[in-house]
């Protein structure tokens, strides 16, 4: 084909693909600001309120990161048969998500209400940090199903190519969530000052509102997709298969934070409070293109594989790479020269300001890396092919991420810098493997051979 040809077939996935993911990225837009949002008060009590937030969070992701893996194995199934026509399987996969994510939700409530003092206090903080964090934790557990069910939802209507309906619902939710964040931890407008209560509070809310208005959207008959009784054993395990090494991938990165920021507080709580800072300013610039590329190339990929043209969906995979190297990649570097002018933003104490920048350049410097992984990521999971992903963050987040950044830091007496290095170095090997496997793995097999598993047992 004319270079000219793979041009235009290029522009092309790049049109269907910002059609796709500008409702992600105005949607995640809203959702990095309210966290962002949360810093910047937080920012206002103490340095410890930021890094209670902070150490809380990593509790925090672990509904986060199963959400997102039951979200990952319905977005695969469910774009793989849109992509096909197979209505019945597709509501079946979405259904049994959503229930399961109900369920896998329950655990975390008893956690939160029993455990959150004890898990603040284990990572090491003050007991400044331990009051303020055990109380937000508490808050924000209790809505672990809710928040699992919003989750996987918003990502079943995305495999259907409905990108606008999550959107709405996740925006509003935000929306308020930034509202009640700056009203109930300030106490304005009359309201109680309730600090850190406030904004957990905010986001508790926000989570139980998101689940119920995005299952109500599914049930209703608007929008592809319905909810049915579960039946399909066969879906039940794709699902499970293609969803746990997802689920595996975030439970590692979030057991992998808990020595981080240990580390990170064996440098200081400046420290910490700077790494806060300094990734949240690259996440709020960045990350909602990212998360964006990451889904719509699910959806895009999937439906193609589900069309029967994996040749397309290979090189769909490959157009939006490129589409975020020249994007996020570009903006990331901007951001590594202008850390100082949006760290400033969050915080005006000298020390922790250091380290932010120190912290934002390193997360800016290594965007083009993180995105292209991101992207081809996102390929490979809309085939249903997650084992691939998981190797590649598991080890890099190991070797580079902890390790690396410890041996920098602490032995070779490299402090923050250390870790900076650390984290581009993880950014670059996850990468590389994906590529990998990507460029030589069955991922277009995989798909077809699930899909006629499916399409035998619904016809048996």
């Amino acid at each position: 084909m004319s270079d000219g040809g793979v041009r235009s077939r290029m522009l092309a996935v790049w049109r269907r693909v910002i059609g796709l993911a500008w409702p992600i990225m105005a949607e995640q837009t809203t959702r990095t600001l309210m966290r962002t949002v949360d810093i910047i008060i937080s920012g206002m009590f103490s340095p410890a309120a930021i890094t209670a937030i902070g150490l809380a969070d990593l509790y925090a992701r672990l509904p986060l990161r199963i959400g997102l893996g039951l979200g990952g194995g319905a977005i695969a199934l469910s774009s793989q048969d849109t992509g096909r026509g197979a209505g019945d399987t597709r509501d079946e996969a979405i259904t049994q998500a959503i229930v399961l994510g109900a369920i896998a939700g329950v655990p975390f409530v008893l956690f939160g209400l029993v455990l959150s003092e004890f898990a603040i206090s284990v990572l090491g903080g003050n007991a400044a940090v331990v009051a303020y964090g055990s109380v937000y934790l508490a808050l924000v557990m209790v809505t672990a199903p809710a928040r699992h069910v919003g989750l996987i939802a918003a990502r079943a209507l995305q495999g259907t190519g409905d990108t606008i309906s999550p959107m709405i619902v996740n925006v509003v939710a935000n929306v308020a969530n930034v509202t009640g964040s700056v009203v109930l931890g300030l106490g304005l407008f009359g309201a109680p000052r309730l600090e850190i209560v406030g904004v957990g509070i905010a986001t508790a809310v926000a989570n139980v509102f998101t689940g119920i208005v995005l299952v109500g959207v599914i049930a209703s008959p608007f929008r592809q997709g319905r909810l049915v009784r579960p039946t399909d054993w066969v879906v039940t395990k794709q699902l499970v298969a293609v969803s746990t090494p997802r689920v595996g991938e975030g439970m590692v990165a979030t057991a992998i934070e808990f020595p981080f920021n240990s580390l990170l507080l064996l440098l200081g709580t400046e420290v910490n409070a700077g790494y806060q800072v300094g990734r949240r300013v690259y996440q709020q610039i960045t990350s909602p293109l990212g998360r964006g590329y990451n889904v719509a190339a699910s959806v895009v990929v999937g439906q193609s594989l589900g069309a029967g043209k994996p040749d397309q969906a290979r090189f769909e995979g490959w157009s939006i790479a490129a589409l975020g190297l020249a994007t996020v990649g570009v903006i990331g570097i901007g951001l590594a020269l202008e850390a100082d002018t949006f760290v400033a933003i969050f915080t005006d104490d000298p020390e922790t300001v250091e380290y932010a920048i120190t912290f934002a350049v390193a997360y800016g410097l290594g965007a083009p890396l993180l995105v292209t992984y991101i992207v081809i990521a996102g390929a490979l999971q809309g085939a249903g092919e997650t084992k691939i992903p998981f190797v590649a963050r598991a080890s890099g987040l190991f070797l580079f991420y902890l390790c690396g950044s410890y041996i920098a830091a602490i032995p070779l007496g490299y402090g923050a810098a250390g870790v900076g290095a650390g984290i581009v170095g993880y950014f670059a090997w996850s990468l590389l493997v994906v590529t990998v496997g990507f460029r030589y793995g069955d991922w277009a097999g995989k798909a077809a051979r699930m899909m006629d598993e499916r399409t035998d047992s619904e016809r048996s």
